[in-house]
């Protein structure tokens, strides 16, 4: 088994890079990506360091691949933040220098697609970090969520352990980028309620695993994830994604890595906000509720089946809802079902 080990962080003045390894839309809406880059400088004095696809949509994946590369290799920057996710980043990972980003381990901050990368670097022993999105966070209109903000600066800057805390508002009704007006409204939120504990009341600690599900299915067929037993032990991150893929898709998912024996490998689970809004499915808060009730019950069922004695939690605030904390991807994480409580060690 490879160990993990984590890079050395930035620091307020650093160079950092920002690229596009998934999709360039940072060419399509100039104006969210310009509000993250300000923030990124303003807000946590980072000089962003853009490369040649960074706005550039459809470039060959072995020309993002390219600049992921180089961003590692430059001596000059020291971390490396993804504009965005996207849907064909599994194309790019396999065009990476594995040499280079082993010589040059660099804190690496991305969700969505990015788990492709995420996965890539957990295989190569680098820690990396779920979440963060330059368009996404740094760019939300209004104003930046404070939980976000907090979340996103520990783990660029600290090393130590830090306490997640269950949102008191929530939302996943992004405003509409085509609307360069709607960045001075704020996002549409909703009451939190906490998160929702299932399984014994015990601690689990670990490192983490996972990441998007939909793109863990890609990986699995496409024969890019580690054996179940180098990942035994890990604290499986589960999150959905905008296409809201159905209660019956999510557990056939889960029901493939339960017969890959991977679920039985995992202690705990750390299941994220499902994201139940699209633009092209605007449902209502009932639709919403009933979405991710079905949800649950998916991830349950499955659990049930291969992994019963595992710590469930839902709906932590790590994936495609607003605001979204940074949990590190291979680092340690510590679950407790008896206080209640999550931290992580950035």
């Amino acid at each position: 088994m490879t160990p993990l080990s984590y890079p050395p962080k930035p620091r307020p003045g650093d160079r950092v890079a920002v690229v596009s390894p998934s999709a360039g839309l940072p060419g399509l809406f100039p104006h969210v990506y310009e509000l993250g880059l300000r923030r990124l400088r303003e807000e946590f004095g980072l000089e962003p360091v853009e490369y040649p696809t960074t706005r550039v949509m459809g470039a060959d994946p072995r020309d993002r691949a390219r600049d992921l590369t180089a961003a590692f290799a430059d001596p000059s920057v020291t971390a490396v933040l993804a504009t965005v996710g996207g849907d064909d980043l599994i194309t790019v990972t396999p065009h990476l220098d594995d040499a280079v980003l082993r010589a040059n381990p660099k804190p690496y901050y991305g969700y969505s697609d990015n788990t492709n990368v995420l996965n890539h670097l957990h295989r190569l022993g680098i820690v990396s970090y779920h979440g963060g999105s330059v368009l996404v966070h740094l760019g939300r209109p209004g104003s930046p969520h404070p939980l976000t903000f907090d979340s996103l600066r520990a783990a660029l800057f600290t090393s130590g352990w830090y306490e997640l805390t269950p949102a008191t508002e929530w939302g996943d009704q992004p405003n509409d980028w085509q609307d360069p007006a709607s960045l001075a409204d704020e996002p549409l939120m909703f009451p939190g309620s906490g998160w929702s504990w299932q399984g014994p009341e015990r601690v689990v600690e670990g490192r983490t695993w996972g990441g998007n599900l939909e793109i863990l299915h890609w990986l699995l067929a496409a024969d890019r994830v580690a054996p179940a037993a180098e990942l035994a032990g890990s604290v499986f991150l589960i999150e959905t994604s905008e296409e809201l893929p159905p209660g019956t898709e999510v557990y056939r998912i889960l029901r493939n890595l339960g017969e890959r024996g991977l679920l039985a490998t995992f202690p705990a689970a750390v299941v994220g906000r499902a994201k139940a809004w699209d633009f092209a499915r605007p449902h209502t808060p009932e639709q919403r509720q009933a979405y991710a009730a079905e949800q649950r019950a998916a991830v349950t069922r499955a659990f049930a089946e291969y992994a019963p004695d595992a710590v469930l939690v839902f709906d932590v605030d790590l994936g495609h809802t607003d605001p979204q904390l940074i949990v590190p991807y291979g680092g340690e994480i510590r679950v407790d079902a008896v206080a209640r409580r999550i931290s992580v060690r950035y």
